[in-house]
């Protein structure tokens, strides 16, 4: 089975080649080398474009081939099997243009949200300085409508560009995105987004930059940014604060395998030792467990979680 399946993986590779010569493309890539996680099995087959019609080619060969295609940004907020992704995977990296007109910048998806931020101050633009300190893409910011310190996504999109399953470039304004705490329809319509039109308002740089500084000294001194993680793994349940009930269920510095929860932020799980993706969903399970049973309270994680179970 194994041989066939790398016939399969080596056909698929070949075939995307034939079309598009001068893609970026490797087999088995370990995802965890391009993951904030620092977590993750081998993707089978592995792509960086650089084009829109690249990602529009691919698509409708693994149509044709009917194999899946999985899309990754920074990877800051997911967790992706030790198994890892079978098909096809794109990086869009590669696509990180950031560009401002009047009031409005425009970002490619493969763009960091944090570059997007810093490039609004130098423009004295206002409305993304709660996006200072967010480790994701654009498109990542986009999918999970990110947010922070009272500020989200949907408060400053316009519109976005993406492309629907049939290759098709769509502009679709931020109600079309139907974005809510976390939420977009994004993965439901399985949309790639390509670009994001944000609005903001002009306004003094030092005023801009004192905000950002005051959210950059709260991150770094409340988060445990020296240990790569997946950021705030649950979502806040209504009337609660989740790290305040992980603390409390006393399960701060809590650890299975590699992966710990934080002791500076209980609402954070690191890596602090070689952790692996299960190590992670185990202790997510065990916190989910121990809140439950302690406070009656059913936590919903953030964090997303792809991929296969690893087989060996």
């Amino acid at each position: 089975m194994g041989t066939t399946f790398m016939n399969n993986e080596l056909n698929l590779y070949k075939r995307i080649l034939n079309k598009l010569p001068d893609l970026n493309i490797k087999l088995a890539e370990p995802v965890k080398n391009h993951a904030y996680t620092k977590l993750g099995g081998n993707a089978d087959v592995f792509i960086t474009p650089n084009k829109y019609d690249e990602i529009s080619t691919v698509y409708k060969i693994a149509k044709e081939e009917n194999v899946p295609v999985t899309l990754l940004g920074h990877g800051s907020n997911l967790i992706v099997k030790d198994g890892g992704l079978r098909g096809i995977t794109m990086h869009l990296k590669n696509l990180n243009e950031v560009r401002t007109e009047n009031s409005t910048i425009i970002a490619q998806a493969g763009a960091s949200i944090i570059d997007v931020s810093r490039q609004a101050l130098e423009q004295h633009l206002s409305g993304l300085e709660f996006a200072c300190g967010i480790p994701g893409t654009v498109g990542g910011a986009l999918y999970m409508n990110a947010g922070a310190y009272g500020g989200q996504i949907s408060d400053v999109l316009v519109k976005a560009l993406v492309m629907n399953e049939a290759g098709e470039l769509l502009t679709l304004s931020s109600e079309d995105l139907s974005l809510s705490y976390r939420k977009s329809n994004i993965s439901a319509n399985k949309y790639v987004v390509l670009e994001a039109v944000f609005n903001l308002k002009q306004a003094e740089y030092a005023d801009i930059k004192e905000k950002m500084d005051e959210f950059t000294f709260a991150r770094e001194s409340k988060q445990p940014l020296e240990y790569p993680s997946c950021g705030s793994v649950f979502k806040r349940p209504p009337g609660y604060f989740a790290g305040k009930l992980i603390q409390d269920s006393g399960l701060q510095g809590k650890r299975i395998g590699g992966a710990e929860v934080s002791t500076k932020h209980a609402g954070f799980i690191v890596n602090v030792d070689h952790a692996t993706s299960q190590d992670y969903i185990d202790l997510i399970e065990v916190i989910k467990t121990t809140v439950k049973q302690n406070f009656g309270i059913d936590l919903e994680t953030e964090v997303i979680v792809i991929g296969e179970d690893n087989q060996n």
